[in-house]
C-alpha cells in the first residue's frame, strides 16, 4: 500500500499589491528609529534579494478559514472523491482567522472545524484538527497523514495549508513586504498504485533558535495599541536555513533509496529567492554537482511568501502546467521541503 496525492487544490486571492503598495509608508528599525534610506531605495533592495515583485492580499470579508475550505473545494473535486468520505482534515496555518480590522486571532473553534462546517460535512468520524507547526506546517501535514494511513486508521485526508499574514504585519516593518495570503490543500489516499510518499525527514531546533520568528509590537514606537505582529530575525534565518536545510533534504532522500540524478524537482517553501537557490545550491553541493537548470520551481516573484500554502499551491500550478517552464509527470521523483518558526525543518520525497 502506499500513500498518494490524488487531488490537490489552491486559492489565490485576487487582490495584488504590487512593491509599490509599499511606497508611502514609513519605515522604522526594530529599536524604534526612522529607517536610513529613501522607500524608493528600501524597495529597490527588498526586490533584488527576495525576487519578490508582488503579493496577494485576501479581501476584507475572508479569513483564513473562508480560503482554506476554497482549496479544500478544488482538491476534492480534482480527486474526484465525496467529501463524506474523509477520515481526517488536517489544516496548518499559524495565526488563525484574524478578521479585518481586528487585533485579536480567533483560533475556537478550529480551523479545520470551520472548513468541515463550511464543506457541510456530516459525518461525525472525519477528524478535523489544527496543525501549528510555522511554514513547515503543510508538509508536517502530509507526514502525519500518511502515517494515519499507513497505520490503517485512515483511507482518505485531506490536508489544507492556509494563511492570511497580512493580518499581522507591521506597516512599519520591511520585512513586511516578504508576506502574502493564501491556501493549498491536497487528498492523500491510500492506493496500490506506485509511488506516492517514499520518505520524510523533520526536526525542530529550539535550543538557540527558538525565537528567531516571534510576535512582537510595532517598530514605531509611537503606536499605541495592543496588537502584536509576526517579527524576524532574517539573517539569523537566512544563515540556520543554508546549514540545516540541505542536510535535512539529503537525509530524506537517502532514505527513499532514490539518488539525486533522479530527482526532477524540488519544490521548497517559497520564503525568500535568494535563500531557496543557496540552499538548493548547497544541497547539490553535498553530492559535488552543481545545480540542474529548471530543478526549482519559484512563484514568490508574484505570489510572495504565504507560509503553509507555499509548497503545496505551487505543486498544484506546476502540475496543472499554469507555472511556465516547469512540469511533472506520473513517475517523477520530486522533493518537499520547507522551514520556518519554531525553528522547525521537514521533508518529504515524493514519487508522482
Amino acid at each position: 500500500m502506499n500513500v498518494k496525492i490524488t487531488g490537490i487544490g489552491s486559492y489565490i486571492p485576487s487582490e495584488i499589491a504590487k512593491n509599490e503598495h509599499f511606497g508611502n509608508h514609513h519605515f522604522y528599525n526594530d529599536d524604534g528609529t526612522r529607517f536610513g534610506q529613501e522607500n524608493e531605495t528600501i524597495i529597490k533592495k527588498f526586490k533584488a534579494i527576495t525576487g519578490i515583485a508582488e503579493r496577494r492580499y485576501l479581501p476584507k470579508n475572508l479569513n483564513t478559514s473562508d480560503i482554506a475550505t476554497f482549496a479544500a473545494e478544488n482538491a476534492i473535486n480534482s480527486a474526484g472523491i465525496k467529501k463524506e468520505e474523509l477520515d481526517y482534515i488536517i489544516v496548518a496555518h499559524n495565526y488563525g482567522d484574524v478578521k479585518h480590522g481586528s487585533v485579536q486571532s480567533d483560533t475556537v473553534p478550529s480551523i479545520a472545524t470551520r472548513v468541515k462546517h463550511n464543506l457541510k460535512i456530516q459525518n461525525p468520524t472525519c477528524v478535523g484538527y489544527d496543525m501549528l507547526f510555522g511554514c513547515p506546517g503543510w508538509i508536517e501535514s502530509m507526514i502525519q497523514a500518511n502515517a494515519f494511513i499507513k497505520a490503517g486508521i485512515a483511507k482518505k485526508c485531506l490536508v489544507i495549508g492556509a494563511e492570511a499574514l497580512s493580518r499581522v504585519v507591521d506597516p512599519h516593518d520591511r520585512d513586511s513586504m516578504i508576506y502574502s495570503d493564501g491556501a493549498g490543500a491536497a487528498v492523500v489516499e491510500a492506493t496500490d498504485a506506485e509511488g506516492g510518499i517514499l520518505s520524510h525527514f523533520s526536526a525542530t531546533y529550539a535550543f538557540d533558535e527558538a525565537h528567531f520568528i516571534y510576535f512582537g509590537e510595532s517598530n514605531n514606537l509611537e503606536k499605541k495599541d495592543n496588537r502584536r505582529y509576526i517579527k524576524m530575525y532574517g539573517r539569523k534565518i537566512y544563515e540556520f536555513a543554508l546549514n540545516h536545510v540541505p542536510d535535512a533534504m539529503k537525509t530524506c532522500l537517502e532514505k527513499s533509496g532514490h539518488g539525486i540524478d533522479e530527482v526532477e524537482k524540488i519544490f521548497i517553501h517559497q520564503a525568500n529567492e535568494k535563500m531557496d537557490e543557496a540552499i538548493v545550491n548547497r544541497f547539490y553541493k553535498l553530492y559535488d554537482k552543481s545545480t540542474p537548470e529548471n530543478i526549482m520551481p519559484m512563484s514568490i516573484n508574484k505570489l510572495g511568501n504565504s507560509s503553509v500554502a507555499t509548497v503545496p499551491t505551487l505543486y498544484d500550478l506546476v502540475l496543472n502546467g499554469e507555472l511556465k517552464g516547469h512540469s511533472i509527470k506520473k513517475g517523477d521523483v520530486v522533493i518537499f521541503a520547507s522551514v520556518g518558526a519554531g525553528m522547525n525543518i521537514n521533508a518529504i520525497v515524493y514519487k508522482v
